[in-house]
C-alpha cells in the first residue's frame, strides 16, 4: 500500500477523535461552561449539521483544486476550529465553533478516499480506502479513551488541544506524503453534480443511510444497555466501548477486502449479519460476557459496510467521484442521526433500553432491500453480449486486401 495512505490516516484520527470524545467529555463542558448536559449535547449535533453541509458545499468551492490541495486546506480548517474550540468561552461560541470543526470531516474523506484509490489502482482501491479509514476506527479504541481520560483529569480544554496538534501533524504528514496529482482539464462542478444523475449513486447513499442506521439504533444507546441491562458499572463502560471499537476496526480492514474480491456478495453478508447480530443482542443484553461478545460483532458488522459503499459509489459515479465521495460522509451522518431518533423513540414508548436493537435490525433489512433493487437495476441496464460467430474458418474477408493482377507486358 502508498505511503500516503498513512497520511491520511492520521487526518482521519484526529476527526474521528474529535467527532467522538464530545460524548466522554459532555460532563466536563457542562461543568465548565455552567449548562446542563442536554445543552452541552448540541455540540454533538452542530458538529453533525456542519458534516452534512460542509461535504457538498466545501467540495463544490474547491472543485478545481488538486486533491492534494483540498486535503491541506481541509486539515487546515479542521485544525484552526479544533484549537478555537479549546478556548471556547461560552455555549454559543463553542456551538459555532464545533459546527466549524465539521464542515471540512465529509469533504476531507471525500478527496481522501479518491486520492486512496487512485494511488492503489482499481484491484486494490476499497483495500486503500478502508486503509484510510482505519484512523477512524482506531480513533474510537485509542483517541477517544485516551481523550476522555486527560478531559476527566487534567480538562475538556486540554483534549482538544491535543486533537488540534494532531491536525498539524496530519498537516505535516499530508504535505510530505501525498503526491500532488494535477486536477483534470475536464473537472468541474457540473460534472461532479451529473454524478447524481444515476439511479446507482442514489441507491448507494439510501444504502449507507439506512444500513449504517441500524447500527447507530444500536450502539448510540450502548452505555445504559451495558449498565441498567448487562450488570456492568460505570467505569468498565469505556473499556467496552474500546471493544466496540475494535470490532469497527476489524470490520473495517476485512469489509476493504471483501470489497475489493466479492463486492456485492460481501455487502450482502455484512447487512445480513448485521440485522441478525443486532436481534441476537436483544437477548445476549441479559450476559455480560454475551453482551461484551455482541457488541464487538456489532461494530465489526456496521463498519464492513463502509469501505464497501465508498468503493460502489466510486465506481458507479464513473469520472465524477469527488463530490459523491463526500455525499456518503453525509449520509453517514444522517444515518448516526436517523439511527439515533428512531431507537430513542422506541425507548421513549416504553419498549425498553434494548428495543433500539430490534430498530436497527429493521433498518438493516430495509438496506439490504435497496441492495437487491440496486442489483436487479443493475441487471436490467447491463446489455446482452453480442453473438459470436461459431464457424469453423474464420471470417477474413473484411481484412483481406485484393491485389492487382499483374500486367502483361
Amino acid at each position: 500500500m502508498p505511503i500516503a495512505l498513512l497520511a491520511l490516516a492520521i487526518g482521519a484520527f484526529g476527526i474521528g477523535t474529535t467527532e467522538f470524545v464530545m460524548m466522554g467529555v459532555l460532563p466536563e463542558i457542562a461543568r465548565d461552561l455552567g449548562v446542563s448536559i442536554p445543552a452541552a449535547g448540541n455540540f454533538i449535533t452542530a458538529y453533525a449539521l456542519g458534516v452534512v453541509v460542509g461535504a457538498p458545499l466545501l467540495t463544490a468551492v474547491a472543485v478545481r483544486l488538486s486533491r492534494k490541495t483540498m486535503l491541506l486546506s481541509m486539515m487546515g480548517v479542521f485544525t484552526i476550529s479544533n484549537a478555537l474550540f479549546a478556548f471556547a468561552p461560552s455555549l454559543e461560541a463553542g456551538m459555532a465553533f464545533r459546527f466549524l470543526a465539521g464542515l471540512p470531516h465529509g469533504a476531507f474523506f471525500g478527496a481522501g478516499a479518491v486520492v486512496a484509490a487512485t494511488l492503489a489502482g482499481p484491484k486494490r482501491r476499497a483495500k486503500a480506502v478502508s486503509m484510510m479509514f482505519l484512523g477512524l476506527t482506531l480513533a474510537n479504541v485509542i483517541g477517544v479513551p485516551a481523550g476522555t481520560l486527560l478531559g476527566q483529569q487534567v480538562g475538556w480544554r486540554a483534549t482538544f488541544g491535543v486533537v488540534a496538534l494532531i491536525g498539524v501533524v496530519a498537516l505535516a504528514a499530508i504535505a510530505k506524503l501525498v503526491p500532488y496529482q494535477r486536477p483534470t482539464s475536464n473537472t468541474s462542478l457540473r460534472g461532479e453534480l451529473s454524478a447524481f444523475r444515476k439511479p446507482q449513486v442514489w441507491f448507494a447513499l439510501a444504502i449507507v443511510t439506512f444500513g449504517l442506521g441500524g447500527g447507530f439504533a444500536s450502539l448510540s444507546y450502548v452505555a445504559p444497555v451495558l449498565t441498567d441491562v448487562s450488570g456492568y458499572d460505570g467505569t468498565s463502560v469505556t473499556l467496552l466501548l474500546s471493544l466496540a471499537g475494535l470490532g469497527m476496526t476489524v470490520g473495517n480492514v476485512l469489509g476493504g477486502r471483501l470489497a475489493d474480491r466479492f463486492p456485492l456478495p460481501g455487502l450482502y453478508g455484512a447487512l445480513t449479519a448485521l440485522a441478525v447480530l443486532l436481534l441476537t443482542f436483544t437477548v445476549t443484553a441479559n450476559s455480560k460476557i454475551g453482551a461484551a461478545v455482541t457488541l464487538f460483532l456489532v461494530g465489526m458488522a456496521s463498519f464492513m459496510v463502509g469501505p464497501m459503499m465508498q468503493a460502489r459509489i466510486m465506481e458507479k459515479a464513473g469520472g465524477a467521484k469527488s463530490m459523491v465521495s463526500a455525499a456518503v460522509q453525509s449520509a453517514f451522518n444522517i444515518a448516526n442521526s436517523i439511527g439515533a431518533y428512531l431507537g430513542g423513540l422506541a425507548i421513549a414508548g416504553g419498549f425498553g433500553l434494548v428495543s433500539p436493537n430490534v430498530v436497527g435490525a429493521m433498518l438493516a433489512v430495509v438496506g439490504i432491500t435497496l441492495t437487491v433493487a440496486s442489483s436487479l437495476f443493475d441487471r436490467r441496464r447491463t446489455p446482452a453480449p453480442a453473438p459470436t460467430v461459431e464457424d469453423d474458418e474464420p471470417d477474413i474477408a473484411l481484412v483481406r486486401v485484393s491485389r492487382p493482377e499483374p500486367v502483361a507486358a
